[in-house]
């Protein structure tokens, strides 16, 4: 199949090398608002050139993938399903949630598959923790743990564009554990702080932050993030459960030192980047979409999926802000 690639910054690229590597694509097609960027994409794998998103969509392409800044999401995504081309956006849908139930009202409209980029959803642990939860292995959950701590912090410019860390960072925590557990987020409280890059909290947001999240059979579950983790980039998950309990993420490269007397573990180099950390993913995840374009499966992550986690995170700023327990449902619009 013939894919399409609209925007070729640090996570296009990496699509692109993804992509050109899958059996299932013949060829790219490539265009970005920086000619040379496109340029070198074109030489690299041998992908066309397209000068504008409408020539791409117009190229012969059987699917799209939008890695574009996060306010050009919108109008791609509405271009692709106009189109009749599959779509596969990276999160999130739109700068805003109120854009992005518009969004959601278009691609219903238009029965077009589109796959928003969650690719936690396609890790191999992650996906050994649903099958076990969904499998009732450890019974009733009863706590969920979830953590994702960067090495270092984004640029001041990303931080300023990016709505904040819930909506940036925590998201990723928020739509995994709804999808490892089944269940919905009724109620958070949150808290945050900054300690590190001053920049951060002159945009008006937080470096560190922890969120309790009520679910709606009662499990309790613990979000924690940080910009700031020297160690290396750590992205795990706990499930306790009345029968059992398991850990996503604790392997050899979990950047976590021991200092438990004769502790051996872990032994290996800290994972120091999310592309790192999550190669697999990323592969199985654009695998999918090629099965998505080939009409083989549906959308493993939609956009209803995604505004979700969304909702969930405008409540932790909400209840951030205002310091108190925020329902999910007193922030749902639409």
């Amino acid at each position: 199949m013939r894919i399409g690639i609209l925007g070729l910054g640090r996570i296009g690229a990496f699509h692109a090398e993804t992509l050109s590597g899958l059996d299932a694509v013949r060829s790219l097609v490539v265009a970005d608002p920086n000619p040379q960027a496109a340029k070198a994409a074109a030489e690299r794998f041998g992908a066309q050139v397209a000068d504008s998103p409408e020539a791409l969509l117009a190229a012969g392409i059987d699917g799209v993938v939008i890695a574009a800044a996060t306010d050009a999401h919108p109008a791609l995504i509405r271009a692709g399903v106009r189109a009749g081309v599959p779509v596969f956006c990276e999160k999130p849908v739109a700068g805003t949630m109120a854009e992005g139930v518009a969004v959601l009202k278009d691609v219903e409209q238009g029965g077009v598959p589109v796959q928003i980029g969650y690719n936690r959803r396609f890790d191999a642990g992650f996906v050994a923790a649903r099958d076990a939860v969904r499998g009732g292995e450890l019974g009733a959950l009863h706590t969920v743990r979830s953590t994702t701590l960067d090495p270092a912090p984004p640029p001041a410019a990303y931080v300023a564009a990016s709505g904040g860390i819930f909506r940036d960072c925590s998201v990723h925590d928020f739509d995994i554990i709804r999808w490892v557990t089944g269940r919905e987020v009724t109620e958070v409280y949150a808290v945050g702080g900054n300690r590190g890059a001053d920049y951060i909290r002159e945009a008006g947001d937080a470096d560190t932050t922890g969120a309790v999240l009520t679910l709606d059979d009662g499990t309790i579950a613990v979000v924690s993030n940080s910009r700031h983790n020297g160690r290396g980039h750590d992205v795990r998950m706990e499930l306790h459960g009345f029968a059992d309990s398991i850990a996503v993420g604790l392997e050899d490269r979990l950047p976590l030192r021991s200092v438990e007397p004769g502790a051996r573990f872990p032994a290996g180099t800290p994972h120091d980047f999310f592309m790192d950390r999550f190669a697999a993913a990323y592969r199985a995840e654009l695998t999918a979409f090629t099965e998505v374009v080939a009409g083989t499966r549906p959308s493993p992550c939609t956009v209803a999926d995604a505004l979700e986690a969304g909702w969930i995170a405008e409540a932790c700023t909400l209840s951030l802000r205002e310091h108190r327990p925020v329902r999910v449902a007193e922030v749902r619009t639409g």
